[in-house]
């Protein structure tokens, strides 16, 4: 051991011996010139250009010296580097380690050479020389019955690593006891005893064993594959039950919107109606005021006419009478919105938030049993049934699983809810009588003394005493209230319309008359329902025609024939710099936007792969990764990436059933704030839409990603 430390530590101390002065590195294929000097074979043939000359000691050389490998060096070397590695742990220093590693990558892709020429490539590796040789110099151990004993093998570039490091000899042999190679020496000191293999033996035992293992992998493998299989067919079906489940609730919620949106309108446009009246009166009364100021200023400037007479005589024998508006007294007129449509309408709307806010206190399985009771349970009586005087103090039966019924929401002891009408619906003449939805109750014409309201909620107006028939008010309400739930109870029958919130908002007229000019109206004022085909031509008379901003475009995108297709390619464009142009993200914008009113366009794409279209507010960044589309709360999209199409808002997705689109249509709603797409072929097939209140106008957006795609914004014929 004291010897091995010895050796370990005389080697060390010829660290810089054994060091490059060109490179300052360990000798890499150490090559020595006639002078005597060593050097790493690359790094003196790149100092030799014009001349060739001893880097060290600057011995000129008239010709190129003939460059051998020092083997005895290379040896030494390696030797120095192993037991260096071995004793330290790690590399002698980091500047070193990464050298060498390149120099090794470089060695791996670089093919043998043979060690006496250093020039052809080697044939040959003599296992007993630990040289490899081309076929010049392999002839000696082919012909020379000396070499005849020296073990031929194919060219092997790692021999200094078949070499025992403690006794430079060949490691021959395999220790099995120890699992390491070890060499002749090795057998008779530190292995003497242990049993030994060759090479090969011990090769043919390890293929064995792992092709053992390898066959309980390939088992094992086919198992998980087999599952991971059934759990995708799982998830695959997941996916399209989650997919047609919020297909439906998606259609449920947008027809409730719809009919809330509707709702909302008509009770705006009820408020602008009386703000226009107040203010044509106001008007009408603000000229007629001015008129009479003017009127009474000319009076007065008349009046200061004559008071400035010099003559007596001309002052006395004229006359002044005062003007007509001098006998009116104005006022300020009591003009104000509280007319008894606006009221009524913030009054429904209020009750209805107040509704919905209880309904949405309970849990989700409870909300269905208090919109729609069980059959099983005993209904509440209703006049058109029996006698209300029969019904009036029996108790309510309430049944298990149910939530309590809310004490504000039942009504007084002993009396029998009556029926309502919303003061909206008054012009409409008879209508059926709307039941707010509460389970247990309707609303009636009672005195309201005797219904308790929940606190803030204004009960709606009862029927007017005109709109009584002879019958008696109580008769006329049972009639309504039956005829209003047969009609809306058979109304929900025929759309399936079971568990939604349509029986508490569905007031229409049972006419024929108001039922088409309904369907009318919704034509109209609904947004288009994206689970439904439409025809083409309905959405070309909201047809638009865009051209592309060139200020805005990336400049890896082409614009051409006049600004109407985009192409994106991997040569920049000699765009000008400004701020409008798109830096990162190869997008242009279209040239106009839109804030009011309909419009619809159509782009084509040459593959739907790497491509996104949609709209941006002209406020959307222009520079780093967040000014793509979708990924800022200033533009919205519907991207195709690979096979998946997802729609992108604020760096959020959404992802969509992909129709494989060639031509996409979008209809932009900017009075009720939708935009929706469109897959076209021989009808228009609307497949996702956005609902976004405009905060200022927006502009049609595309994104490229693969070279040579291109989007087209087609001509609408």
């Amino acid at each position: 051991m004291a010897d091995v430390d010895e050796s370990q530590f005389s080697l060390m101390s010829l660290e810089d011996e054994l060091t490059c002065s060109i490179c300052l590195s360990p000798f890499d294929c150490p090559v020595t010139l006639p002078c005597g000097h060593n050097f790493c074979q690359d790094c003196l043939l790149a100092t030799w250009k014009d001349s060739y000359s001893c880097p060290q000691c600057r011995t000129l050389f008239a010709t190129k010296p003939e460059l051998k490998k020092n083997t005895v060096l290379s040896t030494v070397v390696e030797t120095f580097t192993q037991r260096s590695n071995k004793k330290e742990g790690k590399q002698v220093c980091n500047e070193s380690k990464g050298i060498m590693e390149e120099k090794k990558e470089e060695k791996k892709v670089e093919v043998i050479r043979c060690d006496t020429c250093m020039e052809a490539e080697a044939s040959q590796t003599c296992l007993t020389c630990m040289a490899s040789y081309c076929e010049d110099h392999l002839r000696p151990h082919r012909e020379n019955p000396v070499f005849r004993l020296h073990q031929l093998s194919q060219p092997v570039s790692d021999l200094l690593q078949r070499i025992c490091a403690d006794h430079n000899k060949l490691m021959e042999l395999f220790c099995s006891q120890h699992g390491r190679p070890i060499c002749s020496l090795c057998l008779q000191q530190v292995h003497k005893g242990c049993p030994f293999i060759s090479h090969e033996e011990q090769r043919n035992q390890k293929e064995s064993d792992l092709r053992s293992k390898m066959m309980l992998i390939d088992g094992k493998i086919t198992k998980n594959e087999t599952i991971l299989s059934q759990m995708t067919d799982i998830q695959n079906k997941l996916k399209d039950s989650a997919t047609n489940r919020k297909k439906s609730v998606t259609a449920e919620y947008q027809q409730i919107r719809d009919m809330l949106a509707k709702e909302e309108r008509e009770a705006l446009t009820a408020v602008d109606r009386e703000l226009e009246s107040g203010q044509t009166k106001l008007n009408v009364l603000k000229k007629k005021f001015t008129e009479n100021v003017d009127s009474l200023s000319k009076a007065k400037e008349d009046i200061h006419s004559l008071l400035g007479q010099p003559q007596t005589l001309a002052f006395l024998q004229t006359s002044f009478d005062l003007p007509q508006s001098a006998n009116f007294d104005p006022y300020t007129p009591r003009i104000s919105l509280d007319s008894k449509n606006v009221i009524a309408s913030q009054a429904f709307s209020s009750a209805l938030k107040q509704y919905l806010t209880e309904i949405f206190k309970q849990p989700i399985e409870a909300r269905v049993q208090i919109l729609k009771p069980d059959k099983k349970e005993t209904p509440v009586p209703r006049p058109s049934e029996s006698d209300p005087q029969k019904q009036r103090g029996k108790p309510r039966s309430h049944s298990p699983g149910r939530p309590p019924i809310q004490p504000h929401l039942q009504p007084a002891a002993g009396f029998q809810p009556p029926q309502y009408y919303l003061p909206h619906y008054r012009s409409h003449g008879e209508m059926p009588a709307i039941e707010l939805g509460f389970p247990y109750r309707r609303l009636g014409v009672y005195p309201e003394s005797e219904l308790q309201w929940p606190p803030g909620i204004r009960p709606p107006r009862p029927l007017s005493p005109g709109s009584q028939t002879k019958a008696g008010p109580k008769k006329k309400a049972q009639k309504n209230t039956k005829k209003g739930s047969q009609s809306t109870e058979g109304k929900m029958e025929n759309k399936k319309r079971a568990g939604s919130m349509e029986n508490l908002l569905d007031m229409k007229d049972s006419t024929p008359a108001a039922e088409a000019k309904q369907k009318s109206e919704e034509s109209v004022d609904v947004s288009p329902n994206i689970t439904s085909a439409e025809k083409r031509s309905e959405l070309l008379k909201y047809g638009t025609v865009l051209t592309l901003d060139p200020k805005t475009a990336h400049k890896r995108v082409t614009l051409k024939e006049g600004l109407t297709v985009a192409t994106v390619s991997d040569e920049p464009s000699n765009y000008p710099d400004c701020p409008e142009r798109f830096t990162v993200c190869s997008q242009v914008l279209a040239s106009k936007g839109f804030s009011r009113g309909r419009h619809y366009w159509e782009v084509k794409m040459s593959s739907n792969n790497f491509i996104g279209i949609g709209l941006a507010y002209k406020s959307i960044e222009r520079k780093g990764p967040t000014s793509r589309l979708g990924r800022n709360a200033q533009s919205w999209c519907v991207e195709w990436f690979n096979v998946k199409l997802s729609a992108w808002h604020n760096s959020s997705e959404t992802v969509l059933e992909n129709p494989n689109s060639k031509r996409i249509g979008v209809l932009l709603d900017c009075e009720d704030g939708v935009a929706t797409f469109y897959n076209i072929a021989e009808r228009a097939y609307p497949f996702h839409s956005f609902v976004f209140p405009f905060a200022e106008a927006v502009y049609p957006a595309f994104w490229i990603f693969s070279s040579g795609s291109s989007v087209t914004l087609c001509k609408l014929v």
